[in-house]
């Protein structure tokens, strides 16, 4: 068997080397229980969704997800990732994307055999259809995951992810998603506020209740055009949206291409399978292994899988 450990693993399919620095730009605003975050894909956007070949509206779904997982993940306070997993009865019966805590990012969409490839209908409801969604929460294998379920609710995912914080968090959150094909390729971001909890009087928190509509009501202006322009950068962004509000933006943090497949991982997988599975899966002389995060295939020989015993 192969038992070299993936970081020594040197036969690893190529695949982009690619970070964006600023990728995610959290802010707060002065006096005011929000905080929030942009997110910015750039390049790395066309970068994961290029290798896949999904059509448009699948493309479209899954960057507004590689966003969506970018900015929850960065919030997190331990190593760990942070996942969204969708399953539905739609043309697109899975759909999954994920962020580590240090931004790397990965996602695979599955059609069903019969979805017409050609004549999927616009925008997440319809691609989706009825099912789940769920957020999990890893803190690494010696921590118990975190996960919450929630029906599929809204015309689009920015709506489905807010019905998640109101019925499962009963956090408000405020979340608008973007994705498009633009001249220079797949673009995606993001715009996340949140609302800190508050304490004080009923005065007190009827300012704070001003304080958050008024927020979300900025935010609400921002258009896929200043979202995608990169002659715009993140600080000027955010300042354009909040600037009579008081706001500060925080330390960027980079993001990037995260697929942490490796030949050493996928061989512990192929380890699992009987003997007649194995000689059965040969084709031209290998066993291959495609990684649906990275749409890459891994060839082993029968050899290099060995034999059982028992």
């Amino acid at each position: 068997m192969i038992d070299t450990p993936p970081f020594l693993d040197t036969r690893r399919p190529d695949v982009p080397d690619m970070v964006v620095a600023g990728g995610i730009v959290p802010f707060h605003l002065a006096r005011s229980p929000v905080r929030g975050r942009l997110i910015r894909l750039g390049a790395l956007a066309d970068a994961l969704l290029s290798r896949h070949d999904n059509p448009k509206p699948v493309s479209e779904i899954a960057g507004q997800s590689l966003a969506l997982v970018a900015g929850m993940a960065s919030a997190l306070k331990f190593q760990g990732s942070f996942s969204l997993q969708i399953k539905g009865d739609g043309p697109v019966s899975t759909l999954l994307a994920d962020s580590t805590d240090r931004g790397d990012l990965r996602f695979f969409a599955r059609l069903r055999e019969d979805a017409d490839r050609d004549a999927l209908p616009e925008g997440a409801k319809a691609i989706l259809g009825e099912g789940y969604l769920a957020f999990t929460v890893d803190q690494g294998p010696d921590m118990e995951r975190h996960q919450g379920v929630v029906d599929l609710a809204g015309d689009n995912l920015s709506d489905m992810a807010m019905h998640y914080f109101r019925t499962s968090e009963q956090h408000d959150c405020w979340i608008k998603l973007f994705c498009a094909h633009t001249d220079n390729g797949w673009r995606a971001g993001a715009l996340i506020l949140e609302r800190i909890a508050a304490e004080g009087g009923i005065d007190v928190l009827e300012q704070e209740d001003d304080a958050w509509e008024t927020a979300c009501t900025f935010a609400e202006t921002l258009g896929e055009g200043e979202m995608f322009d990169e002659d715009l950068t993140s600080e000027d962004l955010i300042a354009r949206l909040f600037g009579t509000l008081d706001v500060f933006s925080g330390t960027p943090r980079a993001l990037a291409y995260g697929c942490r497949c490796s030949r050493a991982r996928l061989a512990s997988v192929l380890e699992r399978f009987s003997e007649d599975d194995l000689d059965h899966m040969v084709e031209n002389g290998a066993v291959t292994m495609n990684c649906e995060f990275c749409n890459t295939g891994f060839s082993f020989t029968r050899d290099e899988l060995g034999e059982r015993t028992t």
